[in-house]
């Protein structure tokens, strides 16, 4: 079997499990690039079932670009509050202000240059919304692609075995390729006896999954979150935020600084933090 029909054949039985089995989530088919430019960031590093209710709720709150960009930011982080990664929302609405004002980019490239928006999502943005013939690769597209391969890719290599590999349309590609490696080919138990294409795959010894995350219990990540969530209610002085939390008042000092410095918070003249405007 030559390599072009190996693709063809593999994507056709791809293709084909992925009409039967594709999962059930709320901006799947959707065309705005609004609604996906939101799924897309909130999905990072974020598991599709958790991202579900977050999704529809900010969705509600905010249906479309224009609602976004001429929100109050506290109103949107009460809205994105309890998924994490708080400066995404900020870079979300800073995305909305400029295609609010400039229009829509439409290519991967062009994509990429908006606020918080990187490789992979511009080109998934691209793929969904305009019907650009590319690959989305991230973490699940790598682990399948090297298993298919039989050997880690990375870098060049990765990047032309994903052009190699890409079906058409590649918003249906990337979609079932997204399916796959969340529900069988996933990065410790893959489901190999169940796969669709497991005829057309070296196996999964190619790829060696990531180091866990550390914990969140403790973490910089949970004092953040937990520092957002108490301005959000309302403006608190340093030490009433560390009575608040739980952390040590040296600790809260540190995370407010940094929240500062990314745009999130301010400070005010009587010593109180409050959200930024």
């Amino acid at each position: 079997m030559t390599a072009k029909s190996l693709e063809e054949t593999r994507n056709t039985a791809l293709f084909a499990w992925y009409a039967d089995q594709k999962r059930d989530l709320p901006w799947r088919g959707e065309a705005d690039p609004y609604c996906i430019l939101v799924s897309e960031v909130m999905l990072q590093q974020t598991q599709a079932a958790r991202v579900v209710p977050f999704y529809e709720r900010f969705i509600t709150a905010f249906p479309a670009a224009g609602d976004l960009a001429s929100a109050e930011l506290q109103d949107v982080l009460d809205a994105w509050s309890g998924l994490g990664y708080n400066s995404r929302a900020l870079r979300l609405r800073e995305a909305a202000r400029i295609v609010q004002r400039d229009g829509w980019p439409t290519t991967p490239e062009t994509l990429e240059e908006l606020p918080g928006v990187g490789p992979y999502t511009a080109a998934a943005i691209a793929s969904f919304a305009f019907g650009a013939q590319v690959p989305a690769i991230d973490t699940n597209l790598r682990r399948v692609l090297s298993r298919w391969h039989g050997e880690s890719l990375q870098g060049t290599a990765l990047t032309v075995a994903a052009g190699t590999a890409l079906g058409e349309p590649a918003s249906d590609w990337n979609q079932a390729m997204m399916d796959l490696g969340a529900t069988r080919c996933t990065p410790k138990t893959p489901q190999c006896g169940i796969c669709p294409v497991q005829d057309w795959c070296a196996g999964p010894a190619a790829y060696v999954p990531p180091s866990a995350q550390g914990r969140f219990e403790g973490s910089s990540r949970q004092l953040r979150g937990a520092i957002v969530r108490a301005l959000v209610r309302s403006p608190s002085r340093l030490e009433d935020i560390a009575q608040q939390t739980g952390f040590p008042v040296v600790e809260v000092e540190a995370a407010l600084s940094d929240l500062s410095s990314e745009g999130l918070i301010l400070a005010g003249s009587a010593g109180a933090y409050r959200i930024a405007d």
